[in-house]
């Protein structure tokens, strides 16, 4: 539930007006806003503050929490160039079967940042237009970033040449 400090942000009050009850939760700390957005809104969410003048998206990421549930955290940080103003988005996702929409079409930006926490974290964005590997061999096992991953990595066979 969002206090009422955030929910008289302006941004926020744009974004509810845009899509009600998208923003699940948030907080502001140190100048900086962050809102725990619905999964299933999240494309949704980003074209209305695409609309509200975050023109520009500046990363996606991502945090594994395991062994919690949620497990996944996928962050987006957007950036109005106009207002000077940045805003941090996050939506939880389950560990089990980890996927969530695609703000490709949104931002086309989106394309290299999504299939780096493909690659990484092994969530798969729906609606990607090419959503393999970017960072590691296509034939790679495991995604190297999560927290069960061996330490030393999953062994592997260079190819002979």
């Amino acid at each position: 539930m969002l206090s009422d400090q955030i929910n008289g942000m302006r941004v926020v009050q744009a974004l509810e007006g845009a899509l009600p009850g998208a923003a699940a939760d948030g907080k502001h700390d140190h100048g900086e806003l962050t809102l725990e957005i619905d999964p299933v809104k999240i494309a949704a969410a980003c074209r209305a503050l695409k609309a509200d003048g975050y023109e520009r998206l500046a990363a996606v990421t991502c945090v594994d929490m395991y062994p919690m549930e949620p497990r996944f955290e996928v962050i987006y940080h957007l950036h109005s160039i106009r207002r000077n103003e940045r805003l941090r988005l996050k939506c939880k996702v389950e560990g089990s079967k980890p996927e969530i929409d695609s703000v490709y079409h949104v931002w086309n930006c989106a394309d290299w940042y999504e299939r780096e926490v493909f690659d990484m974290f092994g969530v798969f964005f729906k609606g990607h237009p090419n959503m393999t590997r970017i960072l590691m061999p296509d034939d790679w096992e495991g995604h190297p970033l999560r927290k069960d991953y061996p330490i030393h990595g999953f062994k592997y066979s260079y190819p002979q040449e």
